[in-house]
């Protein structure tokens, strides 16, 4: 069974819209030319992750003689102790993978190099603005974003038929409002045993921050351009708890299905136990692989606006290394268009690439579906993503799990909660 494990994050909502898309002062009109030395690059991953990265560096090694990158892969799980251990003992590897909610933890540490004098003039622009605001720290990329991903929604077709619901959105313009959720929610809990459920949402663990998703679909933030100062006291907010919390009053989705549960929301869905899942993209090799019954995806909903989690990771490199040049090259290599597209069409992750994410995106397995996510990928606004940057996203994710678990178990009310989280974000950036 697959496991929902990779790290996605989203970011603030329309108020934040940081300088981070400013020129960021680069002075080359090229790449680095620096082209012989040994990198190591640190990074966990798939096999088709592990694959790509390997046939990057390969074609890196090939146009440039005297280059060698070493590549230790190792379970996420241990990734970031080992990351902030060697950070600490001052062996850090040269080059790592990093997801976007870590990343501003990091930067604003001085623990990454910053890119702005190694990179080409244009980098830049090769990117979607959403992206490339995932990667700056106070106007200063110190990364470069090489794959997203966002959340659809996985439909069980068998299940949704036995509601007599035979069709779902097939358009972003279509994707059901938050109203005809709920009534699709209505209709499948009346129509399905009592241990089978409408559906489960994917914000296990740190995937919490797609819970923002629905926040910023209702119209609301959660920081100011500041990324410390808490916006999220609000009707927006409110309505965002009341919706959520909703999912559990009324039976949509198993008991289990809170923040805190070691079972993933995917599982559900696998089992057949939820006729709908929101995921990502990288879970449809997966399911074309173990899914016994018919599916298909569709769009996440909507509110006030379309919204989605910023997800996927980041590659950087330290401060400590020795060969900043080199390293630059190899970020900006292994994020050209066709390492990016190749990377991205085998593990069934979304591009961030301007030239690669539109609708003629594909992946290796059920391509039809790459169009589906792509299009999601749009609702992401900038400011979304710009709150991964933020040196705080990572304390502000504790504070997330706890007062949203209390709303969704009944404990305290909409009200109640965005109170808690207004004072809690406050609590740890110091605003």
């Amino acid at each position: 069974m697959a496991l929902d494990r990779r790290s996605f994050l989203i970011g603030s909502g329309a108020a934040a819209v940081p300088l981070l898309l400013a020129g960021c002062g680069f002075v080359r009109s090229s790449p680095s030319q620096q082209t012989e030395g040994t990198l190591t690059f640190t990074t966990w991953g798939t096999d088709a992750e592990l694959a790509g990265f390997r046939d990057s560096i390969s074609a890196f090694e090939a146009a440039n003689p005297g280059t060698t990158i070493t590549l230790n892969a190792v379970p996420y799980e241990q990734m970031f102790t080992n990351i902030d251990a060697q950070l600490q003992a001052g062996n850090p590897p040269d080059i790592f993978r990093v997801p976007y909610y870590t990343f501003g933890a990091y930067a604003g540490r001085g623990q990454l190099l910053d890119l702005s004098p190694l990179l080409a003039s244009d980098t830049r622009d090769q990117f979607t603005p959403t992206a490339w605001a995932a990667v700056q720290n106070g106007g200063i990329p110190y990364g470069l974003p090489h794959h997203t991903d966002t959340s659809a929604i996985l439909v069980n077709r068998n299940l949704l038929s036995q509601a007599g619901i035979d069709s779902v959105p097939t358009s972003l313009d279509d994707a059901w409002t938050w109203d005809e959720l709920a009534s699709i929610g209505d209709r499948l809990r009346s129509s399905l045993p009592a241990d089978k459920y409408p559906w489960a949402y994917n914000w296990q663990g740190n995937g919490v921050t797609r819970w923002l998703s629905l926040l910023f679909q209702a119209g609301g933030s959660f920081l100011a351009e500041d990324q410390k100062t808490p916006l999220i006291d609000s009707d927006e907010a409110r309505r965002a708890v009341e919706f959520s919390s909703s999912f559990f009053s009324n039976g949509y989705v198993p008991a289990n299905n809170t923040i805190a549960s070691s079972s993933y929301a995917s599982e559900a869905w696998f089992s057949q136990s939820v006729a709908m899942v929101w995921s990502g993209a990288f879970q449809l090799p997966d399911a074309d692989a173990t899914a016994s019954f018919d599916w298909t995806a569709t769009y996440a909903p909507r509110d006030r606006r379309g919204g989605g989690d910023f997800g996927g990771n980041a590659l950087v490199a330290t401060s400590q290394t020795s060969q900043p040049e080199l390293a630059a090259s190899f970020l900006e290599f292994v994020t050209q268009q066709e390492q990016m597209r190749n990377f991205c069409r085998a593990a069934s992750l979304l591009p961030t690439r301007t030239d690669l994410l539109n609708s003629d995106l594909e992946f290796d397995i059920r391509s039809e579906l790459a169009p589906i996510f792509a299009a999601q990928a749009t609702t992401v606004q900038p400011q979304d993503a710009a709150q991964v940057a933020s040196p705080s996203m990572s304390a502000i994710i504790p504070v997330l799990k706890e007062q949203l678990d209390l709303a969704f178990a009944g404990s305290q009310d909409a009200a109640a909660t965005v109170s808690a989280l207004q004072s809690g974000i406050a609590g740890v950036t110091g605003a």
